[in-house]
């Protein structure tokens, strides 16, 4: 759909053109989608006094009154369901059927943030377990921090945003969002919804804007936290220029999967297939390295390459693709010189390797070195790598030879093998008979290492997203 005018921003509340705008493109067809105003200076000081009023106004709103709100926004995007799939399907490449499992997780993301928001904890701390509390009573409550910053990245143009919003509503914070320049149309749905609540208007703010103007909003005293998802040099970058703010970074991984000999090799195979190749492996916690046991190598090997011959590509409007394009023919581009890399200094493609424009076939290599780009660094394509190992330590130590420590799966019914592997393994979450492309939307979700600071999943994130403050009192008599 061509637009003869720029889709507005989102300052208090208003839709604001401004003198400035970008195009939006199909990562498939190559079709201009929309053009999107972009937030200037002037557009960027009229939020930041809005938001400073907005977190006064949604401190002190009641917890109801929150949770209300919240289904409000479930229920606006359930009725506007196939229109949010479809934006978010043509402005990110993304299969139909994924678009529209992630619009579901978005739903679901705002109703745990309207439970989570009547729930927040607090406790009371018995102070005579030392001599002189005997006259004290003291209770600890969570506060909202204030203004927060959110910057998400393409690949999640609905659920990556909602994951910022939903808890920061919750908490009481007003958060102001700078959505990926790839992916922006998605996020002012958003933003039309969130208009038909009883929010503060400046609750939510939707700015695309420059890199420079971003970054001068993390450095900005009015924000209290910058929740950052999107790429690793980016996010450690941003995190050296929020001064004393708080900051939550989910950033990248090359997730691995151990299969071990007992494991069920035809659900290993599917499960792993799927995690490698979905949405054309543009998820942080995609299936990137697998080790199997080499007593069935080559079984699994010969399994996983018919599977992946079955994988449908190519256009994602159509039911049954599951590989589309990469988000631009650039990102393909890398993604190409970076298999050919591999295979000059001695990988094997047995399924794939080929490009064409924005999409990569599903690809898988073999004879890898663990110091290749394709194993060390995230690839962020459909590249799986497939290597045997003899004994679980040495698949625990090529595990944990990353700079990266996001989510990790391992196929065994083995207890030992289980314990092992939760106690080893260097990463934020380690599944079990399953991939580490798995997330719920309630689940701790985040890494350690590179992969980033702080924790997702709406109750985790709400206290990220607020403070604790003590009150003692003491008996008069």
């Amino acid at each position: 759909m061509t637009v003869s005018t720029a889709k507005p921003i989102l300052v208090n509340g208003q839709w604001v053109q401004t003198s400035s705008s970008e195009p939006i493109y199909c990562p498939y067809s190559g079709n201009l989608l929309a053009t999107v105003c972009q937030a200037e200076t002037q557009h960027i000081e009229q939020a930041l006094a809005s938001v400073k009023q907005a977190a006064q106004e949604l401190a002190a709103m009641p917890a109801y009154l929150r949770a209300q709100a919240l289904v409000h926004i479930a229920n606006g995007i359930t009725a506007r369901h196939e229109e949010f799939s479809k934006t978010l399907s043509q402005e990110a490449g993304k299969p139909l059927t994924d678009a529209r499992r992630e619009v579901d997780r978005g739903i679901q993301t705002f109703r745990l943030a309207a439970e989570e928001s009547t729930r927040i904890p607090g406790e009371t701390i018995p102070m005579d377990l030392t001599p002189g509390g005997e006259a004290y009573t003291a209770t600890v409550k969570r506060f909202p921090l204030g203004p927060i910053l959110g910057i998400t990245p393409f690949n999640f143009p609905l659920n990556l945003v909602a994951h910022k919003v939903a808890p920061c509503l919750a908490a009481g914070n007003p958060i102001v969002l700078k959505p990926a320049p790839q992916t922006p149309l998605t996020a002012l749905l958003l933003g039309e919804v969130f208009l038909t609540t009883n929010l503060p208007p400046a609750a939510f703010t939707i700015l695309p804007c420059s890199n420079a103007l971003a970054e001068g909003m993390v450095e900005h005293p009015v924000f209290q936290a910058l929740s950052f998802t999107g790429s690793v040099n980016v996010g450690w970058m941003l995190k050296g220029k929020a001064g004393h703010k708080r900051v939550l970074l989910e950033l990248g991984g090359n997730a691995g999967v151990i299969i071990e000999p007992d494991a069920n090799i035809e659900t290993a195979v599917t499960r792993c297939a799927a995690g490698g190749f979905g949405y054309a492996g543009q998820t942080c916690i995609s299936v990137q390295r697998i080790y199997v046991q080499e007593s069935q190598y080559e079984h699994f090997l010969q399994l996983f390459i018919e599977k992946v011959r079955t994988v449908s590509m190519g256009d994602p409007a159509l039911e049954t693709t599951v590989v589309g394009p990469l988000i631009n023919e650039q990102a393909a581009i890398r993604v190409e010189t970076w298999i050919q890399e591999a295979v000059s200094n001695g990988a094997t493609i047995m399924a794939g390797g080929r490009r064409h424009g924005p999409v990569m076939e599903p690809t898988v290599l073999t004879d890898v070195d663990p110091n290749m780009k394709v194993c060390c660094e995230e690839i962020f394509g459909p590249v799986v790598t497939i290597s045997p190992y003899a004994h679980l330590q040495d698949a625990l130590a090529l595990m944990n030879n990353s700079p990266f420590g996001l989510q990790a799966g391992i196929f065994t019914n083995n207890i030992d093998a289980m314990t092992q592997a939760y106690a080893s393994l260097e990463v934020g979450a380690i599944l079990v008979n399953e991939i580490p492309t798995f997330r719920a939307d309630h689940m701790p979700y985040g890494g350690i290492k590179q992969s980033g600071l702080g924790r997702e999943g709406v109750r985790y994130a709400i206290q990220e997203l607020t403070e604790p403050k003590l009150l003692i009192i003491k008996s008069p008599s």
